[in-house]
């Protein structure tokens, strides 16, 4: 792969992964879907007050507005990049209960193994698009 095409795959890679989880966080701000990823959040993991799990939902939503947005800043996009990393880790729980509970979620309750090894390419997207280049 020539230079330029590898720019170009870079660029390309950045801005997909910035409008996914740009629009990935606005839904966090949609009722409905603030219904739904607050019951995702595991029992044993859920607080009152600040940590609520709809403030958690609300602050996952602004995480993701931000980290896709900081790929495409040349400033930010390492660090952006390290933090969505980071955060597909810490969001990992939820997705595993909402695995385990499918007659409770239906569509959005991606088998367990399927769920890991697409939460393990996008972290490794994530990173290539923040590091390389």
């Amino acid at each position: 792969m020539s230079p330029e095409s590898a720019t170009t795959a870079l660029t390309v890679l950045r801005i997909v992964l910035a409008v996914a989880f740009v629009g990935a966080g606005i839904s966090h701000f949609a009722p409905a879907v603030q219904r739904t990823m607050s019951a995702m959040i595991p029992p044993r993991l859920r607080m009152r007050g600040l940590l609520s799990p709809r403030n958690l939902v609300i602050f996952t939503g602004v995480c993701e507005i931000a980290g896709g947005i900081g790929l495409l800043v040349v400033s930010t996009r390492v660090t952006s990049s390290v933090a969505l990393a980071v955060f597909l880790v810490a969001v990992f729980p939820a997705n595993a209960y909402a695995a385990r509970h499918k007659d409770r979620f239906g569509a959005i309750a991606i088998p367990l193994v399927p769920r890991l090894l697409g939460q393990l390419v996008l972290i490794a997207l994530v990173l290539v698009a923040g590091l390389a280049g």
